[in-house]
């Protein structure tokens, strides 16, 4: 029989379509604070030749040999610190933005979130908006500012995990947002509401971001340039205000890794010498977290506190990441209706 003659069946695998998917995506995190689950969260995090751009020949009998034997219990340590009843705070927070989110863009929009490692994967989040009939699917990656390490791997996911389907959902991406007027303003507005609440008043803010190692910025990533713009119009717009009159405004890199140089000052050795020189308030905000996590709540607000008192400060204090306060929902809400126009 030709084709021209061959019938086709009755009965189609049933689909469902015409829905909208939307998927917040963070970094990621841990099962649990233990250091198995630690050792198997950054086997797959450092793995990832975005994060770790060391030929895999060289760097893989590094990782396994030395740096999965060691960082894993250390890391484990700080994890514990943190972890709570739900479990992983960066999970749990991005879980409420997700949550928070659902109904308000209409019946047919499906709010949902992924960790880039980790669970829940972007693959299995994915799969289950295409099973809801989500055709559409806005991908949000979380993170202000832009960077090959973050931002890119999620778009690398997100393009592996379509290659294996025949049925592909069509795509789009929330851009960086670094210098977004409605990003700097739920900023400015909820950094403002947590000074004014804070028992002292500080002489010195510290706009403190993820570090990367200077040679990205050497290879064009344009992530020191995005965090540089977010810290000077944060600035300007807080200056304007009351709560920040005399206020001296710092910006500094954390979280350094391994022996090469990365982007400077660090946050570690800057408030080391702010205690030195006689800096007694002092407080940290971390412009580009979407929500907090252990980098936050264990490095900043633990580690950091006590580098700055036994330098000789006195009061200190780190600041809330937007996660799910009124000022970060709104500003979820404004961005997520903002790049589906035209879907809703």
């Amino acid at each position: 029989m030709t084709w021209q003659t061959q019938r086709l069946p009755g009965d189609h695998p049933p689909v469902s379509s015409g829905m909208i998917g939307v998927l917040l995506v963070n970094l990621g995190t841990p099962d649990g604070p233990d250091p198995d689950s630690v050792k198997r969260y950054l086997r797959q995090f450092l793995s990832d030749r975005r994060v770790i751009e060391i030929p895999p020949i060289a760097w893989q009998p590094i990782l396994r040999g030395i740096i999965l034997n060691t960082r894993p219990r250390k890391s484990s340590e700080a994890y514990t610190k943190i972890w709570t009843d739900r479990g992983s705070p960066l999970a749990d927070i991005t879980a409420g933005q997700a949550e928070a989110m659902m109904g308000r863009f209409g019946d047919k929009v499906v709010v949902d979130y992924a960790m880039r490692y980790g669970k829940p994967s972007i693959e299995q989040r994915v799969g289950e908006l295409m099973a809801t009939g989500c055709d559409r699917i806005l991908i949000a990656p979380m993170y202000p500012q832009y960077c090959a390490a973050t931002t890119a791997t999620v778009f690398d996911e997100v393009a592996r995990v379509l290659g294996d389907m025949r049925w592909q959902p069509t795509i789009r991406f929330v851009p960086p947002y670094h210098d977004d007027p409605i990003y700097l303003g739920a900023l400015a507005d909820d950094l403002t509401r947590q000074v004014q609440g804070l028992a002292f008043r500080p002489e010195v803010m510290l706009l403190s971001f993820h570090g990367m190692p200077l040679r990205t910025l050497e290879k064009g990533d344009p992530y020191y340039c995005h965090c540089s713009k977010t810290a000077r119009l944060l600035r300007e717009l807080l200056a304007q205000r009351p709560a920040f009159d005399g206020v001296r405004f710092e910006t500094t890199f954390q979280s350094r890794f391994g022996p090469a140089r990365w982007l400077e000052p660090s946050t570690d050795t800057t408030l080391i010498e702010e205690g030195q020189k006689g800096t007694k308030r002092l407080v940290v905000a971390a412009p580009g977290f979407a929500a907090d996590c252990v980098e936050t709540l264990e490095e900043l607000a633990l580690e950091g506190r006590d580098e700055f008192i036994e330098a000789g400060g006195e009061d200190y204090a780190v600041l809330d990441c937007l996660n799910t306060s009124d000022h970060g929902l709104a500003m979820i809400d404004a961005m997520l209706r903002r790049e589906l126009s035209g879907w809703i």
